[in-house]
């Protein structure tokens, strides 16, 4: 079975809502635990070209703004289920959902 690290940015006002919607739609099991994932502070940039509607910011302007980085791990086969918790719980116009495939030996 594939197994995938999960990466998120998020504002820290959504991070916990973001979490559990991650955990609800079954990602972050490790052998025997569940819920796990992990958090800390990173920067964000971007810039909304026309068109968008961005949360925080203005179109054409580059921002710069405080997030979450947000990692945990899945199933491959949960990830669509994963991906589409996390975008109905994220408040930015395109969240972005990172998978990555894990080596595991």
């Amino acid at each position: 079975m594939t197994r995938l690290k999960i990466e998120i940015s998020v504002p820290e006002s959504h991070a916990a809502a973001v979490i559990e919607a991650l955990h609800t739609a079954g990602a972050g099991r490790v052998g025997e635990y569940a819920r796990c994932s992990s958090m800390w502070k990173v920067t964000g940039n971007w810039q909304a070209l026309p068109g968008a509607q961005p949360y925080e910011g203005e179109v054409g302007v580059v921002q710069h703004s405080e997030e979450c980085r947000i990692e945990s791990v899945c199933d491959a086969d949960q990830a669509a289920a994963v991906r589409q918790a996390v975008r109905d719980a994220h408040p930015y116009e395109q969240a972005v959902v990172h998978f990555l495939p894990l080596y595991e030996p």
